[in-house]
């Protein structure tokens, strides 16, 4: 027999418990309320090596914290300063004695005295001097209050985009589908958004998750529409013919989807994309065009520079950083700026795709908004990104090495769960005056008109694996929930988005009610919201500051719900814990509560039996609510089966690469979508409910 890992003692009683709660780490946790489980000792100190602080010995503990103290002691600013519009600069200085000169430099340059008031929203700088002599500087961000509210209710459809074919894809999903789908869905059936998963650039050849992406600050070139290019339209008769072989292949692999029924191939699309777009690139840009080419490239700097310089070096040396060459691991070396000068044309032409693509997301914006949408096309934040993609090779200074994301045990996952994302450090967000946490915002929300944040409740405390160890032997390390959700409001306010939480799961108390106070809206999925006693939560019961859904791509839809098909799936995939009549039972008995609710608020006209009525009857029940965003599934509009994802699987079913179908799982395309007769019904019903 194994022995236990040691746990650390309660802070007040032992010296690495203060140590730990000093930078933030948990060394316990309460996956239920009363149940209490502490952390290992091994992962306490390991997490705070990550950390940059040594506590492999009693001794290097007791350094550790004379360290801190002497530093508190000295120090006359905190590393970086969050400030409230309307709050006093002084009130939230720490003790400063008398005499002490305050000034503020605004991102303009502009000099203002300490005590101005109002100090205008932006990142400023901060200085003091003290009658000593002694002077500091530190980073201070004026946020807003609140993030921008929806104007109005109204409801939308969610989709995944490579998931959503039309005549004219190459295979998967793309930025003309996804404005085609703006503009009609606006203009003919009133919505008011459309959710879409996350569009970050990828791995080549990785895992085809969209929430594991190589980079977050810049959106994936295998969603171009490569006919809406505009030098597509001037490719010389050679290029043309190459191009038009291009596109034969393409609707090859396209019929090979809608026609054979075979799984979206991400990689094979980009072949044949990436192939055209080089051809595309040989026709010069006009002088107009070149002009916004150079004030992309001037805008998004250094960014943008390392995010190609990581794509053309992968194309050298493979996807992973972490097996190149010494030199290059670091993006600062002098070894990476030679290589970088070796293979200058590569990082222009990824330059120029991240430039095409963000065109593209702009016109899609611009079609939702033409269409009538408000806020139009929401866009999706993943919580982290893949270890060996190029923002954990840029950013890897604000990253925690040998950790990952993930999830302590729960009653839905009982041996806890690894992400395998790097997490943040918040102590280097602190040092940069969160710099790359604001630029990563300010990068996806460059084109959108909403934001949804996958696992909001990281903005407080993350669930950190070391590397190595199982899910069960990790710990909670807690961010600065004012100077996260302050910058996500600064970024908000200044591209006047909506902000929705994904905060479904484990949630600390307390957390829903900071996001809502910030103005950020939840995520409320019919089938989890019950009252104290477990009973379905009637309607007007449910909190009005948030997007109501049936289900997510994470869930089953709502047709297997239904009938209990997702139930019979998960036990051929051998993913039950329990019997599969037991699962059944359980299962069933709780559609049943549902159905009956529905029954007894008089929406469900149809009967006991009626599959159609029964999806409609659940969409009216959520109208009955006072959420201000009403989310309708698109696969759920024509009775697909099939989910989008099964969390728990990896090889065992086709996450991510299923197209929407039918019942029959005859995949369907967006123009089939158009003129399907159950989908009107269904969206016929929400409009109605939404302006009674």
């Amino acid at each position: 027999m194994g022995t236990a890992p040691a746990e650390v003692e309660d802070a007040d009683c032992h010296p690495l418990a203060r140590l730990a709660a000093l930078h933030g780490v948990d060394t316990r946790y309460e996956p239920a309320p009363g149940r209490v489980v502490r952390v290992p000792e091994a992962t306490v100190i390991t997490v705070l090596a990550a950390l940059g602080v040594d506590a492999s010995s009693p001794q290097a503990v007791r350094d550790a914290l004379a360290a801190h103290e002497q530093r508190l002691r000295t120090r006359l600013l905190p590393p970086c300063l969050v400030l409230r519009a309307g709050v006093a600069l002084r009130s939230r200085l720490p003790e400063l004695p008398d005499g002490t000169v305050c000034a503020v430099e605004l991102e303009t340059g502009e000099q203002l005295p300490g005590h101005a008031d109002p100090l205008p929203l932006g990142y400023h700088m901060l200085r003091v001097r003290v009658p000593d002599g002694r002077t500091a500087v530190a980073p201070l961000i004026v946020v807003p209050q609140r993030v921008p509210e929806p104007r109005g209710r109204s409801f939308g459809f969610m989709v995944q985009l490579y998931s959503l074919l039309s005549d004219r894809s190459w295979g998967m999903g793309d930025l003309g589908d996804l404005a085609d789908l703006a503009a009609w869905a606006g203009r003919s059936l009133g919505a008011g958004f459309i959710t879409v998963n996350p569009l970050h650039s990828a791995v080549p050849g990785a895992d085809p998750s969209p929430y594991r992406p190589s980079a977050r600050r810049f959106p994936d070139p295998v969603y171009l529409r490569v006919e809406d290019v505009p030098e597509y339209a001037y490719l010389p008769p050679a290029a043309r013919q190459r191009a038009a072989e291009l596109l034969a292949q393409a609707a090859v692999l396209r019929e090979s989807v809608l026609e054979k029924r075979e799984l979206i191939d991400r990689d094979a699309v980009w072949r044949l994309k990436s192939a055209a777009l080089e051809l595309v690139r040989t026709v010069p840009l006009t002088p107009g065009r070149r002009a916004a080419y150079c004030d992309f490239l001037a805008e998004r700097g250094q960014a943008l520079d390392d995010h190609a310089t990581w794509c053309a070096l992968a194309e050298v040396h493979g996807p992973d950083w972490r097996s190149w060459p010494t030199g290059l691991r670091d993006p600062r070396s002098p070894q990476t700026a030679r290589a970088r000068t070796e293979v200058l044309d590569r990082v222009d032409f990824h330059c120029w795709l991240a430039w095409l693509t963000d065109s593209q997301l702009q016109h899609a914006q611009l079609a939702a908004r033409d269409a009538g949408m408000a806020p139009g096309i929401v866009h999706d934040l993943a919580v982290g990104v893949h270890p060996y993609g190029a923002d954990a090779w840029a950013l890897r200074d604000a990253l925690a090495p040998g950790m990952s994301i993930g999830a302590p045990p729960d009653a839905f996952n009982p041996h806890g769960q690894d992400w395998a994302l790097p997490p943040w450090r918040p102590d280097a967000l602190a040092a940069t005056g969160y710099a790359p946490y604001r630029e990563l915002l300010r990068g996806v929300l460059r084109r959108a008109g909403g934001l949804r944040i996958d696992h909001i409740m990281g903005l407080f405390r993350l669930w950190w694996v070391p590397q190595g160890r199982p899910p069960t032997e990790g710990a909670y390390v807690r961010y600065d929930p004012e100077a996260m959700l302050g910058v996500l409001a600064l970024e908000a306010h200044r591209a006047g988005t909506v902000v929705i939480g994904e905060d479904l799961g484990t949630v600390e108390p307390g957390v829903r009610e900071a996001l809502a106070e910030r103005g950020v809206l939840g995520t409320s999925v019919l089938w989890f919201e019950r009252d104290g006693d477990g009973r379905p939560l009637p309607p007007e019961a449910w909190r009005s500051g948030c997007l109501a859904t049936v289900t997510t791509h994470d869930l089953p839809s709502t047709a297997a719900r239904l009938t209990g098909e997702h139930v019979e799936l998960r036990h051929r995939l051998g993913l039950l814990a329990r019997p599969l009549a037991i699962e059944q039972a359980e299962d069933a008995a709780d559609v049943a509560q549902w159905l009956a609710l529905l029954h007894r608020l008089d929406l469900l006209p149809e009967g006991p039996g009626d599959e159609e009525g029964a999806i409609r009857a659940v969409h009216r029940f959520l109208l009955r609510t006072p959420a201000r965003m009403v989310g309708i599934w698109l696969p759920d509009t024509i009775g697909d089966r099939r989910p989008q994802n099964l969390p728990g699987t990896f090889d065992q079913y086709p996450n991510w690469r299923l197209p929407i179908a039918d019942p029959t799982g005859r995949p369907v395309t967006l123009d089939q979508l158009a003129a399907s007769p159950r989908l009107h019904a269904l969206v016929d019903e929400v409009r109605e409910g939404l302006h009674r």
